[in-house]
């Protein structure tokens, strides 16, 4: 079987995974250059297509799983066209419990800086083109959003900041964007007046999808520049986001990136101490679908409920 293709549905094919798993944003890809030891698990079929390349790292805080949502070269699928369901699915089917994404979004409120660490926990959905559930049969995935973002999962990456001495904003809520395009000005002012902090385009549907396979999931964001219209930007070809962030922001952002190892490795040892204590998360992910369960609409085996 082809490494970078194995079946989904072929568990006895993998060993054992960990149960955590990170999903690296825009600039994620560089985490593969790290000198872990680390081995190819590859793509995984899957009902929905085939999932982006997925790695196992084991570094001396833990062991995790990795995937780089946008490619493993640079940023070579956009965030519309990203197979979220294959992703999310393709790591269930691996065993993983807890999820790290990482994002970098800009920021609609000159109250961030630059370059800072956000726990996000509230999102507002703009996407208007992507497959955003499992359950296209059955008439499943009433389920609700509060608290959107697992609030165990956002614990234990505020304890592995604070470990490490880093500054973070905990709490913000990030409007997803269907993209590729920019927003425009006018936009930016409606989501401020909506309440939103931070602007991105990966976040959906990915968490609602996390939470429709019963996975604890939190995001990590950096703010890379400042929205459209905060303030005078004068636009310059050729350059990331044509002049939206100057150069020593660029510089900023490149030092918050450079901690991304420090952080996983930080929450992934928290992780593994969880997983080998046998410590049950103190959130409610693991039930999302338990009125369907308690109806007799669906049973204990996952890969079951998405089926006509």
């Amino acid at each position: 079987m082809d490494k970078r293709k194995r079946s989904a549905t072929d568990r006895n094919a993998s060993p054992p995974m960990p149960e955590f798993a990170v999903i690296g944003g825009s600039q994620g890809f560089r985490f593969l250059g790290e000198g872990s030891k680390k081995e190819l698990i590859g793509e995984r079929d899957t009902p929905f297509g085939p999932s982006q390349p997925i790695y196992l790292f084991e570094r001396p805080a833990g062991s995790f799983l990795f995937l780089s949502r946008h490619g493993e070269r640079g940023y070579s699928v956009a965030a519309s066209f990203v197979n979220y369901r294959a992703n999310i699915y393709a790591l269930k089917d691996l065993g993983v419990k807890r999820i790290l994404a990482w994002s970098g979004p800009g920021a609609i409120s000159t109250d961030y800086r630059i370059g800072q660490l956000v726990i996000v926990d509230d999102i507002i959905d703009e996407t208007r083109r992507r497959a955003a559930t499992f359950y296209e049969h059955g008439g499943l995935g009433f389920i609700r959003q509060n608290p959107v973002f697992c609030p165990s999962a956002r614990d234990m990456l505020a304890g592995a900041l604070s470990d490490l001495g880093l500054d973070f904003a905990s709490g913000g809520t990030y409007v997803c964007t269907e993209g590729p395009r920019l927003e425009t000005p006018a936009e930016i002012r409606m989501f401020k007046l909506c309440g939103a902090h931070l602007v991105g385009m990966t976040l959906v549907p990915e968490v609602f999808l996390a939470k429709e396979l019963e996975m604890c999931y939190a995001a990590l964001c950096y703010v890379t520049n400042y929205a459209e219209g905060l303030k005078e930007a004068e636009f310059q070809p050729g350059v990331l986001f044509e002049g939206l962030s100057d150069e020593d922001e660029r510089k900023t952002v490149e030092g918050t990136v450079a901690e991304f190892p420090r952080i996983v490795d930080a929450v992934a040892a928290r992780a593994a101490a969880k997983t080998a204590s046998g410590e049950t998360p103190e959130c409610t992910c693991s039930r999302a679908m338990q009125r369907y369960r308690d109806r007799g609409d669906i049973g204990t085996e996952w890969r079951e409920w998405m089926k006509p």
